[in-house]
């Protein structure tokens, strides 16, 4: 049987990219924000939503819009859905915590990209898991092996730029190349697909994906845009933030309006 992941035309495939860029860039702001705040945990969630969510999870399943099985049926499992969501969150979380707050990056940065690296690829493979057809399902294991490891290279590359990049032309650079990574993993992982004709099945059970997916998307798609409108109120207060920071660490130094060899002369 024939897969087509591009049923639609390429405007869906552009679409994910997008979002999974928004979702990048939001959560380098995010983190960014997390490194002048008293309290880190809020601003760490925030970004694991929107890296997780809206980066990788939204990414994923609006490209699912655009696949199709010729001559099958297609269903998704909804529980089994909702969890591929949460799992994506609460991995990018983790890994999030491991680099932000560990002492050495030595070892919590290829520790974070491993743990979120194969939770990204635990949410891509549930999320086909909960996607019931009337075709036989097949996965090319080595195509599945290099997609795993596109996963973690790609969150550690995330996470190394979620601790150094600096700056809106570099952090909107970065979301481009986190998009790329993020995009390259699914469809690598699309590709380790092969569908044999099964039996014919009319009563399939599970939601249609549109019924499913939109709706869904959707929403996530909501907790970005809010998520947009609490980062960009943070831009504005961030000077007042990273001064009160640079005060609870220590005096500022005020140096003299005139130079000390001026101050010198006057005195004689």
């Amino acid at each position: 049987m024939i897969i087509d992941h591009f049923v639609h035309g390429w405007g869906i495939p552009a679409v994910a990219y997008i979002m999974s860029v928004t979702g990048s860039v939001l959560a380098l702001r995010c983190v960014s924000h997390a490194r002048y705040a008293r309290r880190q945990g809020g601003w760490l969630i925030a970004a694991a939503v929107a890296l997780g969510g809206c980066g990788i999870w939204v990414m994923h399943f609006t490209a699912m819009l655009d696949f199709a099985i010729r001559g099958a049926i297609i269903r998704f499992d909804v529980p089994m859905t909702l969890l591929s969501a949460l799992i994506a969150v609460v991995v990018v979380w983790l890994g999030l915590s491991i680099v932000v707050r560990g002492k050495k990056e030595l070892f919590a940065l290829p520790l974070g990209g491993c743990v979120t690296g194969l939770g990204v690829a635990a949410m891509h493979y549930l999320g086909m898991a909960a996607m019931h057809t009337s075709a036989r399902i097949e996965y090319n294991q080595t195509l599945v092996g290099w997609s795993i490891a596109i996963g973690v290279v790609a969150a550690t590359a995330a996470l190394w730029f979620i601790l150094h990049v600096r700056g809106v032309f570099a952090t909107v650079s970065s979301g481009m190349i986190m998009g790329v990574a993020v995009c390259g993993m699914h469809y690598t992982g699309m590709a380790s697909m092969s569908a044999q004709k099964a039996q014919l099945v009319t009563n399939l059970a599970g939601a249609q994906p549109m019924d499913l997916l939109l709706p869904l998307i959707l929403t996530v798609t909501l907790v970005t845009v809010a998520l947009m409108l609490t980062v960009g109120l943070a831009e504005v207060e961030a000077p007042t933030r990273r001064e009160a920071f640079a005060l609870k660490d220590g005096p500022t130094v005020s140096w003299p309006t005139r130079p000390p060899a001026e101050q010198a002369e006057q005195r004689y």
